[in-house]
C-alpha cells in the first residue's frame, strides 16, 4: 500500500475484505487520543425526522436526503429479474449477480455518505441536539412506508450523531417516544387530542399560531433539549427527555493482574 495512513501511530493489525467485487483494507493504528475542536457555538437545535424530508431543524433547513433507494429502484427490478432468468451455476447468472450487488452497494455509499456530511455538520456547530427516540422497527411495519423509512437510514443517523457529538463535547438529548413533538403547540403549549400523520399544516386552536407539522416539532425538541440540560446543570428534573439507566455492577467482581493505575 503506497497511500499514507491518516493516523500516525503503531500499526496494528489490516483486515482484508471484499464487498461486492471491491476490495477493502481496514488497518487498525494504535494513536493517541485526538481532541477535535469544541461545537461551534451555535447554540441547540431540534431535528425532527421524517420521510418526505430526511430532517427538518429548528433553525428552519430542511434536508431532503439523497433517497439512494427511490432513484435506483427501476435498475434493481430491472436486474433482479434478469438475474431470475440466468441457469444457476452458469457464468452469465454470476456476472448478473454482482451487477445486482454492485448496485446494492452504490444505494448502501450514498445513503452513508449523505448521513455523515449531515451528522459532521450538526455537531460540528451545535454543543446541544434534541431528537426524537423512534420505534423504527415498529415503522417499517407500515408495509406503505418501510421502503421509504428504511431508505432514510434513521437509526444510522443517530448512532452517528451520538459518537460525532462526543468527539466535539456535545450533548444530544433523546426525547421519550411518547413525546408529542407535533401536536404541541410551541408558542403557548396546548396539544391537541389527535393529529392525522397527513395533516402538514395546522393552526393552533388556543393561540391561533400556524404550524408548519416538522418545524413546530423541531422547535418542541429544542425546547425539551434546552430545558432538559438546565435541569441536569441545576439539579433532577422531570423533563420529556429519557433516562438512561447505568449499567448495575456485576454481583462477583475479580482483580485482575493486567491492572494499570495512573
Amino acid at each position: 500500500m503506497r497511500e499514507a495512513l491518516r493516523f500516525t501511530g503503531r500499526i496494528v493489525s489490516a483486515a482484508v475484505s471484499r464487498t461486492a467485487g471491491h476490495w477493502y483494507a481496514s488497518i487498525t493504528v494504535d494513536a493517541p487520543d485526538r481532541s477535535l475542536p469544541p461545537a461551534e457555538n451555535q447554540g441547540a437545535v431540534g431535528i425532527d425526522l421524517g420521510v418526505s424530508s430526511l430532517a427538518t431543524l429548528s433553525t428552519g433547513e430542511v434536508v431532503s436526503g439523497p433517497k439512494a433507494l427511490r432513484a435506483l429502484l427501476g435498475r434493481l427490478r430491472r436486474l433482479g429479474r434478469s438475474l431470475s432468468r440466468k441457469v444457476r451455476g452458469s457464468r452469465n447468472r454470476a456476472r448478473a449477480k454482482l451487477k445486482l450487488a454492485r448496485l446494492h452497494a452504490r444505494v448502501a455509499n450514498i445513503r452513508r455518505d449523505a448521513l455523515h456530511r449531515l451528522t459532521t455538520d450538526l455537531a460540528r456547530r451545535f454543543h446541544t441536539i434534541g431528537i426524537e427516540d423512534l420505534n423504527v422497527k415498529g415503522m417499517l411495519g407500515n408495509r406503505r412506508l418501510a421502503r421509504a423509512i428504511a431508505d432514510m437510514g434513521f437509526g444510522e443517523l443517530r448512532r452517528q450523531l451520538e459518537y460525532k457529538a462526543a468527539w466535539r463535547g456535545a450533548r444530544v438529548v433523546v426525547a421519550d417516544r411518547w413525546y408529542p413533538s407535533s401536536k404541541t403547540c410551541s408558542c403557548c403549549g396546548h396539544r391537541l387530542a389527535t393529529l392525522d400523520p397527513g395533516v402538514r399544516q395546522w393552526t393552533c386552536p388556543a393561540c391561533g399560531a400556524s404550524h408548519d407539522r416538522d418545524r413546530n416539532a423541531a422547535v418542541n425538541l429544542l425546547n425539551m433539549a434546552v430545558s432538559s440540560t438546565v435541569s441536569a446543570c441545576g439539579g433532577e428534573g422531570a423533563g420529556p427527555a429519557r433516562k438512561r439507566r447505568a449499567k448495575p455492577a456485576p454481583a462477583k467482581q475479580e482483580s485482575s493482574g493486567k491492572v494499570s493505575f495512573g
